[in-house]
């Protein structure tokens, strides 16, 4: 294990299957670990079940829709953190989400609204000279509309976007800001789905693309998911529409 980096990452929504892997390598990076979700005992079984440190690994109770929580939460984090990584995510079906707006509405407010409530309580904070780096996940399914996932998809490129502006923000502050475009995880959030199956990565894998965040703003994890991406990126419109 490397040795103790005396930092904290603070990783919110960390009870999906890729923060959860986030909180492991980050340890054996020797960070101490903020793990914040609404499901603590999920997260206290995870460290548990792992044999991880629990003096290095703080867990806390978070609600991404409680907006008028996050300042509260925030001032009394006992350490603030040098990296903050936004791991929240809700999906719903998009034939759904086209006929019942609660699905939708969920959707908004966790993939984008929770996160630019506590990311701009984060950033804006004068007192943190700690803040180092900022990451957010974000989704292929933003990259482009494309009829069968373009609602959840609208959430998470209005994210991507926020996040594009509060890197030109923090940049003369030196704080770093990433957005991990990701494809198919095999997670909780998919299961279930009819997916490909030769494009599915696994969570610790994606966890590592966090945990090692460079300079640059887009990261894509798996060279098949950099090369969807470029191709997205292009399509003339014409041919996304032909798209599932």
């Amino acid at each position: 294990m490397n040795q103790n980096t005396g930092k904290t990452v603070l990783i919110l929504g960390a009870n999906s299957d890729v923060a959860k892997q986030c909180i492991r390598q980050y340890l054996e990076k020797g960070y101490a670990v903020i793990a914040a979700s609404r499901d603590t005992a999920s997260l206290e079984k995870f460290v548990q079940d792992n044999h991880l440190d629990p003096s290095r690994v703080t867990i806390l109770y978070f609600d991404a829709v409680d907006f008028d929580s996050h300042q509260k939460f925030y001032d009394e984090l006992s350490v603030k953190p040098h990296i903050a990584v936004y791991a929240a995510g809700f999906l719903v079906d998009n034939e759904k989400a086209l006929r019942d707006f609660k699905g939708t509405h969920q959707m908004m407010q966790v993939n984008y609204m929770g996160a630019v409530s506590i990311l701009n309580i984060i950033a804006m904070d004068p007192n943190n000279t700690n803040l180092e780096r900022i990451i957010g996940l974000s989704s292929l399914s933003g990259v482009r509309g494309r009829k069968s996932n373009f609602v959840y998809g609208s959430t998470k490129a209005a994210f991507t976007q926020y996040l594009a502006g509060l890197r030109q923000e923090l940049a003369s502050r030196n704080i770093k800001v990433n957005a991990l475009v990701i494809g198919y995880i095999r997670t909780k959030i998919n299961a279930g789905l009819e997916l490909n199956e030769s494009l599915i990565m696994e969570p610790d894998y994606v966890a590592k693309h966090i945990v090692n965040a460079g300079n640059s703003f887009t990261i894509v994890p798996n060279f098949k998911w950099k090369i969807i991406y470029l191709i997205l990126k292009v399509l003339p419109e014409s041919l996304v529409a032909k798209l599932p």
